[in-house]
């Protein structure tokens, strides 16, 4: 029996590609099974030709494999795009419809099967879906009743007599492959280990981690990929009596997350690459006002409009230097859909106890794939406000005199207060300024103040700023960044495999960057491998930038398309 699985399907943009996997993906995540799944789709609301990968394996994998054990085609489209992944002796299920021609020159199991004539004999042809997953489980040997759960929970809302139409065009799909003879022993797959787990994408666990850290505001402009973020808080936020507001642009909803925060409110936006270049000036007016604000920034194919729907990491030299002038930023880059929810967490809290700007890295492959996550720990989720002024300070402030909100410390944090506060009042802009906010153009102030708020940073290292896994007397190391970490990992695997010794070095903090720690790694490989998906290897630049010596390989891929493991794997391996 198999330990894992391949499959995808494929269509035209609007045809239920996506509830087709999800279908699949979400019954068998509840039964057991770790799945990571995997959208293409194309930059329109309906055309274009998507597809859905999922695999499904008994332990948990955070990328797609290399090849397809199974592929679902809606048209002919779908099989001349995605046939070459197939193994050989992999399945092709091609709906009848279209008169499916089958690719050449490989050693296949092509099987037509009337997917949407069997579903208008029950009902409706948009059921195809439904038949598609019922031919599914008969190829892999699974009972149609291991999908009631989800289709109860999907569709009892609109009626009972949906989800039976819905299960009745499943039993259909299921039937006709038995009725057929399909015997395919070879693809079923052994059983989960029966614990329901977590299945979500990036953008809902950095989502449910806002929620988490007290968020109960969110400002934003849709965009592809992150409006997942602001559409998951609209749903969830009203419930705990907060709000999301959609503003005009990007530049409203940077400044009034600054309103908002300095307000008192923990707060946060998301965007992508094109909003995040908007944003810039009111990110300089966060740093230079020492206003946290939280904002997440889902990487996509730039520059420009470039690719909205695919994948890339090209943001980095953005997030970190794109604001005009010289401020301090803290920047993360969660790689898996657990690390989305914690980082979120810990993310509120940096920003408020440094009192800065904190962007949130992801990519599209993290933000927009499903998931198999373990429950959260809600026993690591603390709040921690940072400097706030105490009673004390604010009343020992005399009478007329102004709150110093900018103060000089030993810690370069100043206290903070919040409007309303008795001794609190102080000047607030965003031209230079003295400990009360009063504009100034002193140049011994100005010194100081460039210092403070430049060396809050000074001697630090973030809490889990990377992970390291594999030998630890390791020849070559791979270093990654984002979503390309479970990748990274089955690469490494394979080159183990072969008798290479590999060690993973995976960054999860730009900055304030951990140089000492990620110094002792590389002094210790023979070769440093650096696999990113960008032109210009800016993971690799920004380790220079921070000082970090030594000689670096880079691995790029910037066509659009996460890598999938047996590119790193090769690329590594030929360095030999």
């Amino acid at each position: 029996m198999l330990e894992q699985l391949s499959w995808k399907v494929g269509g035209q943009q609007g045809e239920g590609i996506d509830s087709t996997g999800n279908i699949l993906a979400t019954s068998l995540n509840r039964h057991g099974y770790f799945i990571y799944g995997y959208r293409h789709f194309s930059s329109r609301i309906k055309g274009g030709h998507t597809n859905y990968k999922i695999r499904i394996s008994t332990k948990s994998r955070l990328a797609n494999a290399d090849y397809l054990d199974i592929l679902i085609a809606f048209d002919q489209e779908t099989i001349d795009f995605n046939s070459h992944e197939l193994r050989e002796n992999g399945v092709l299920i091609a709906d009848a419809k279209f008169n499916p021609v089958a690719p050449e020159g490989k050693q296949i199991r092509f099987f037509a099967v009337p997917l949407t004539k069997i579903a208008e004999e029950n009902g409706s042809a948009i059921m195809k879906n439904m038949v598609a997953v019922g031919a599914t489980a008969a190829v892999l040997g699974l009972s149609p009743e291991t999908f009631l759960s989800y289709l109860n929970d999907k569709f009892l809302r609109k009626g009972e007599q949906v989800v039976q139409n819905n299960m009745n065009a499943l039993k259909a799909g299921f039937q006709y492959v038995i009725d057929q003879g399909i015997e395919l022993s070879d693809l079923k797959l052994a059983p989960g280990d029966g614990v329901e787990r977590l299945y979500l994408t990036g953008n809902d666990a950095c989502g449910f981690g806002a929620l988490a850290a007290g968020v109960r505001l969110m400002p934003a402009y849709p965009i592809t990929p992150a409006s997942e973020i602001m559409e998951y808080l609209i749903k969830k936020l009203p419930k705990v009596g907060g709000h999301v507001l959609q503003t005009e642009d990007e530049i409203a909803a940077v400044t009034m997350s600054i309103g908002a925060s300095f307000g008192g409110s923990r707060v946060c936006t998301s965007t992508s690459g094109p909003g995040l270049a908007l944003m810039m000036e009111g990110i300089g007016l966060a740093g230079i006002t020492e206003t946290p604000i939280v904002i997440f920034d889902t990487q996509r194919g730039g520059p420009s409009t470039g690719m909205p729907t695919k994948h890339e990491q090209s943001d980095m030299y953005a997030a970190l230097w794109g604001t005009h002038g010289e401020i301090q930023k803290i920047v993360v880059a969660p790689s898996n859909a657990e690390e989305c929810f914690y980082m979120t967490v810990d993310a509120f809290n940096w920003a408020e106890q440094y009192q800065v700007p904190t962007i949130i890295l992801t990519d599209l492959a993290l933000s927009m794939s499903d998931q198999t996550v373990e429950k959260f720990d809600f026993s690591r989720v603390s709040i921690d406000r940072g400097n706030l002024a105490t009673q004390e300070q604010l009343e020992a402030v005399a009478a007329g005199q102004l709150f110093k909100r900018y103060e000089f410390t030993d810690s370069k944090i100043s206290p903070r207060v919040f409007p309303g506060q008795k001794g609190g009042i102080h000047h607030v802009t965003g031209v230079e300024h003295t400990e009360v906010g009063r504009p100034t153009e002193d140049k011994n102030i100005r010194n100081k103040m460039m210092d403070k708020r430049l060396g809050k940073f000074d001697g630090i290292e973030l809490p889990n700023s990377f992970s390291f896994n594999g030998d630890e007397d390791f020849d070559t190391l791979l270093i990654g960044v984002g979503s390309t970490a479970g990748l990274i990992d089955e690469a490494m695997e394979r080159l183990q495999a072969e008798g290479q010794k590999v060690g993973h070095l995976h960054i999860k903090v730009l900055n304030p960057f951990p140089t000492e720690s990620v110094q002792k790694f590389v002094s210790k490989a023979k070769k440093v491998v650096v696999i990113e998906n960008n032109a210009t290897g800016q993971l690799k630049n920004i380790m220079r930038f921070n000082g970090v010596q030594g000689e670096f390989i880079s691995q790029v891929k910037y066509d659009g398309n996460p890598y999938i493991p047996s590119e790193i794997f090769t690329f590594v391996k030929e360095l030999n």
